[in-house]
């Protein structure tokens, strides 16, 4: 029997990438649903291909255009949020692939949980968020969670095999971004084209901000704390530029174990399907003779602060990362529109963190509510309204 996967955000970058995975392995796997959030055109065009039973678009102004399109094959199609939400619980599904970005990946995720899915979790705000209540659903509902995040595949893969032996800390490897080299003076002026070229990863916009800022680094190092079941102070970021280590494990005999191979997000998420098992893949090899220096540098939280504000956050615990998340949803999609600078992206987080009210055990309506007076404190500092 194929299994048979969701794909919650097919339309973006690890979204697409996944497809490949399954047209590669369609021995063993089958699309049972595609969602997108606006880009209907694409969506469309995947429905066509790989025929799933069902198709969701959350913007519910692009449902006729999505309807008409398939009226001719036996798919279901349904628009909004709540569709979303609910096209995880279908029977015949054995994994959802959380590929959506943001807050908005969250109810999705509890729902899968709750109906007992195997999750492969891309959408690492889901654990910054409300990683506490995630595990609590999880051993509640007997769901598993596997990594695609390359650095928390990396880790993952790393202590297979390793019950048993105590973990001393974990080494999150970041790029650094293309602005790894630039002082203070050169990022006030930074745009967004420049901030959107990453040397590495080829990513969707927002990740790619995160990337450049560092946020992204410090949301892994929040999603680390929940996926592994670590103390902040057991968890370390370096920075690796040439981006062939993807993480690190050192046990408590000193002794390292690293996962390395090329820059392909292909490879995580074929792990996070067929693990245990590992699968012939067509994807580049690493090739030692050619990859040069493998070097490594201490990040700077001068420079760039959304590191240690988010390792501020993941001290705080609470719903201190809830606040961090949503502000920074709203600072980056200021700084995409040009309402905001790139350094002032961290001083916009930092205010909200210090005006939002903190709640030390919340509850997912909380979160919720977190969520949405952080985003309207975030848009008030910038005057700004999307």
């Amino acid at each position: 029997m194929k299994k048979q996967i969701a794909i919650l955000g097919s339309t973006g970058s690890i979204g697409t990438q996944a497809l490949q995975v399954i047209a590669e392995h369609s021995d063993l796997y089958e699309v049972y649903a595609l969602t997108a959030n606006n880009q209907v055109e694409l969506l469309i065009e995947q429905a066509r291909k790989f025929m799933p039973e069902v198709v969701v678009i959350a913007n519910e102004a692009k449902y006729i255009q999505l309807k008409e399109a398939l009226n001719d094959l036996p798919i279901k199609v349904y628009a909004g949020d709540d569709a979303l939400a609910q096209v995880v619980e279908a029977a015949p599904i054995d994994i959802v692939l959380t590929a959506m970005v943001g807050f908005a990946g969250l109810k999705p995720t509890i729902n899968a949980i709750r109906a007992k899915k195997k999750i492969a979790l891309a959408n690492k705000e889901t654990l910054v968020v409300a990683g506490e209540l995630i595990n609590d659903l999880t051993q509640q509902f007997g769901s598993a969670i596997l990594p695609v995040d390359s650095e928390h595949s990396a880790i993952f893969q790393c202590l297979v095999g390793e019950v048993g032996n105590n973990v001393e800390k974990i080494i999150l490897t970041a790029s650094g971004g293309p602005f790894r080299t630039c002082n203070l003076s050169q990022l006030k002026t930074v745009t967004k084209v420049q901030a959107l070229k990453h040397p590495n990863w080829d990513m969707g916009a927002k990740i790619t901000i995160d990337s450049a800022s560092m946020m992204n680094k410090g949301f892994e190092v929040i999603e680390a704390k929940w996926l592994f079941g670590l103390k902040p102070e057991q968890i370390d970021v370096v920075v690796h530029p040439q981006s062939i280590i993807h993480s690190m494990v050192q046990f408590e005999d000193g002794a390292v174990k690293a996962q390395l191979g090329v820059p392909d997000m292909r490879v995580p998420i074929q792990y996070a399907f067929s693990y245990p098992d590992r699968l012939h893949s067509s994807f580049d090899r690493l090739d030692f003779s050619t990859c040069g220096n493998l070097t490594f540098e201490k990040p700077d939280t001068t420079r760039f602060r959304n590191l240690a504000l988010a390792y501020e956050a993941l001290h705080q615990a609470g719903n201190m990362p809830c606040i961090v998340n949503a502000a920074n949803e709203v600072a980056v999609a200021a700084f995409l529109r040009n309402r905001v600078s790139f350094l002032g992206m961290s001083d916009v987080i930092e205010k909200v963190m210090q005006t939002v009210s903190y709640i030390k055990t919340p509850t997912y309506d909380d979160y919720v509510a977190t969520d949405a007076e952080a985003r309207r404190v975030a848009k008030e500092i910038m005057n700004f309204n999307i």
